[in-house]
């Protein structure tokens, strides 16, 4: 495992991931954030736990629902808000709003607005890294509906066939925009889907931040070894609806409210076992809390306070 330190930082980044979607919801209702934002609730620990096993020069491609996977890279605060404000100081100029953040220097690929689409992405740069002779790995975060794509099967296929640096992250949230998993899906369980190409596939509680590191950590060093992808399913929940543009009122309030326990809630989990394992005391739990809290209220303000970018700079970047 990592340090107390790390480990410390990991919860940090846990609530940053949540605090900042609620800070980001309501500068939405203030007509500040442009456009439908997808939120993970309740999925913090998928995100973060998975990347803290990464490199900055670990690849990662994101979903429409990345913004746990952005702040578990290690990418800047303020520079996030911004982006997802549509302001010059983002990370791309404000041209990628809160779904499509991307960052060379963190191996952010960047996020995807179509189901399934980056995952192709990834397995191009898992097979680059392999040709190359590299370690490097390429980890693809994906949702339960994205299996059921065609780039799905694909993608596994030829990374099960070359023998990918990949590491294949299904986060299994219990539905597929408004449709629960057990009427989009044949299976149970995900994972079971990679026998179908010669890889392993493993089950995890998503909740649980310390079976994501152990289970991604395995997987990561599986493809560091050149032994091929995993495919890892990590069963977690999303608390709130589709997008802010969803009105609800399909999932079951008792589901919500069984998933959002003290015992299942996968920050005040993590708070627990820190306080358990002696890494921290319930006060420092808080300060910690607190400090996280601080972080995401200047991210805030800061992206409130950043101009615009001129209009000069629309066709920038444009390449083809």
């Amino acid at each position: 495992m990592f340090d107390d330190e790390k480990m410390k930082l990991l919860y940090k980044r846990m609530v940053m991931a949540r605090q900042v979607e609620y800070g980001i919801r309501e500068q939405h209702k203030a007509g500040k954030v442009r456009g439908p934002v997808h939120m993970c609730v309740g999925q913090e620990a998928t995100g973060v736990g998975a990347c803290a096993v990464l490199n900055d020069d670990d690849w990662v491609t994101s979903t429409h629902r990345g913004h746990a996977h952005f702040v578990g890279k290690g990418l800047d605060l303020n520079k996030m808000v911004a982006e997802m404000m549509g302001k010059a100081t983002g990370y791309c100029g404000g041209k990628a709003s809160h779904m499509l953040i991307a960052s060379r220097e963190k191996g952010m690929l960047g996020g995807c607005g179509i189901v399934c689409g980056a995952l192709g992405i990834g397995v191009g740069y898992g097979l680059a890294f392999k040709m190359d002779g590299s370690n490097r790995v390429a980890l693809s975060f994906i949702g339960d509906g994205a299996t059921n794509e065609g780039m799905f099967h694909e993608a596994l296929n030829m990374a099960a066939l070359w023998k990918t640096n990949n590491v294949i992250f299904v986060e299994h949230n219990m539905y597929g925009l408004t449709v629960r998993a057990d009427r989009h899906l044949s299976v149970e369980n995900i994972s079971d889907r990679a026998v179908a190409y010669g890889i392993p596939g493993v089950t995890i509680d998503g909740n649980d931040i310390i079976a994501v590191i152990e289970a991604t950590q395995e997987a990561v060093d599986r493809a560091r070894r050149g032994e091929g992808p995993t495919l890892i399913e990590a069963k977690t929940y999303r608390v709130l609806g589709f997008s802010t543009g969803d009105k609800g009122g399909y999932q079951p309030q008792e589901e919500i409210d069984a998933w959002t326990t003290p015992e299942k809630d996968p920050i005040a989990r993590y708070g627990k076992y820190l306080v358990d394992k002696g890494i921290c005391t319930a006060e420092e739990v808080d300060a910690l809390h607190a400090e996280a809290q601080a972080a995401v209220d200047a991210a805030i303000q800061f992206g409130l306070d950043s101009p615009y970018p001129d209009p000069s700079v629309l066709m920038e970047g444009i390449f083809a």
